[in-house]
């Protein structure tokens, strides 16, 4: 899934074909004549070939577009767990009708905590959305802000019986979905007026370092591959809840649960993309120091959108971060933490990418940042990545606090 940012008109040699009716035959944005509904297969591959110049400039068109196929089988998206919608001309035939804008959204397993309970973690669904896009001949006519009315309203309802399928023993929230998200490129102001508040959307971003890791010192901490995700992932969500249900303050506080599927959804995209662009695939998937009940580890992916030709636009993501026990003094953690951000240096260099970023870092891992000795900036960001969230519950979204809003939940 791509950005949710309006694409530029630069076309390749593959560019797509005209739109199919002209602009000025269409009715206005606010028309009842105009629909939100799926796409067919051949309109899914056409919105594709669409999006190409903008954010499949990494790829060869024909891989970009097997891409956007494969990941509908990965397993966060198989089995209807991906959605793609389209806003067109309603009683027009498929496959034949101007697809005036679209996008997608990825069911993600959720919990929130009301503020006035006594910690009862309920589980839900919530919705990623990504990849909106409204090609150029139909730009300026507010399709997009249309389709977004449509399908913030859709969302409130949309397989919200699925959110009872994988739930642990406990409560489970059923009639509608928790909330849904997306990330802006375009700043926080558009998405907000159709009810997506912007969030905090910061990063702690360190360089890649060439050579060996930590230069050539002995590490504390160890690489990790898929085969330890299932575990780690495991704990990760029980101490989320648990996280969760000692919050208080009269405020509800939500997450998107950091469970292995919503990781492998980053890692098989990624395994994509260094397969086209290197002809095979990273094994070092994060890091982990520490023994159990102790331990602090990362998890993380590449993100090429540059691919070789344009590297400042490759970047190490840390999905997530996680200290095992919260009241480790931070002293016991420092050294684990230098040896975890060491090893990513060392990967962010040899696969190609310009920066490492962790988003959103808690006062905890500020802490360990600030003292494990590595050069780091903090980033404020005002316009990319905005993460921004639309609250399906009574409390005012802005007043909501979004737990663990990290990269994993990006989509």
């Amino acid at each position: 899934m791509g950005s949710n940012n309006p694409p530029s008109t630069t076309t390749t040699s593959g560019a797509p074909p005209p739109s199919s009716s002209p602009p000025d035959s269409l009715p206005d944005a606010t028309s009842p004549l105009l629909v939100l509904t799926h796409p067919t297969p051949r309109e899914r591959t056409l919105t594709a070939r669409h999006t190409y110049p903008t954010w499949g400039f990494a790829l060869a068109e024909a891989d970009y577009l097997a891409r956007e196929t494969y990941l509908t089988t990965v397993p966060l998206a198989r089995d209807g767990g991906i959605t793609h919608w389209i806003l067109t001309l309603a009683g027009a035939a498929p496959d034949a009708r101007p697809i005036l804008s679209s996008c997608e959204s990825l069911r993600k397993r959720a919990v929130y905590v009301d503020g006035g309970s006594k910690g009862e973690v309920v589980e839900g669904v919530a919705h990623g959305i990504g990849s909106v896009f409204t090609e150029p001949a139909f730009r300026g006519r507010g399709y997009a802000s249309r389709m977004m009315r449509d399908v913030g309203a859709v969302l409130r309802g949309w397989q919200a019986a699925a959110a009872a399928t994988n739930s642990e023993k406990g409560v489970v929230e059923k009639g509608h979905s928790l909330f849904s998200v997306l990330y802006s490129d375009i700043g926080k102001t558009f998405y907000a007026r159709h009810g997506w508040a912007a969030f905090e959307s910061a990063h702690v971003s360190f360089k890649p370092v060439e050579g060996p890791v930590g230069g050539g010192e002995g590490q504390v901490a160890r690489a990790i591959g898929y085969h330890e995700l299932a575990e780690l992932c495991a704990v990760d969500e029980k101490l989320l809840r648990a996280d969760l249900a000692r919050r208080g303050g009269g405020k509800t506080h939500v997450a998107i649960l950091p469970e292995l599927d919503a990781l492998l959804w980053h890692l098989m995209r990624e395994d994509y993309m260094t397969k086209c662009i290197f002809g095979k695939t990273p094994t070092v998937r994060g890091a982990v120091a520490g023994e159990p009940g102790k331990r602090v580890w990362a998890v993380w992916m590449r993100g090429y959108y540059g691919g070789l030709k344009k590297l400042e636009g490759n970047v190490l993501h840390v999905l997530r971060v996680v200290v095992e026990d919260p009241e480790q003094p931070d002293e016991e953690l420092v050294a684990g933490f230098r040896s975890i951000v060491q090893i990513a240096q060392h990967e962010a260099a040899e696969w190609k990418t310009q920066d490492i970023q962790v988003w959103n870092p808690t006062p905890k891992i500020r802490g360990l940042v600030e003292k494990c000795g590595i050069e780091s900036e903090f980033v404020n960001r005002d316009k990319d990545s905005i993460a921004s969230l639309r609250w399906y519950g009574e409390e005012p979204t802005a007043e909501l606090d979004w737990v663990a809003n990290e990269k994993y939940a990006w989509c």
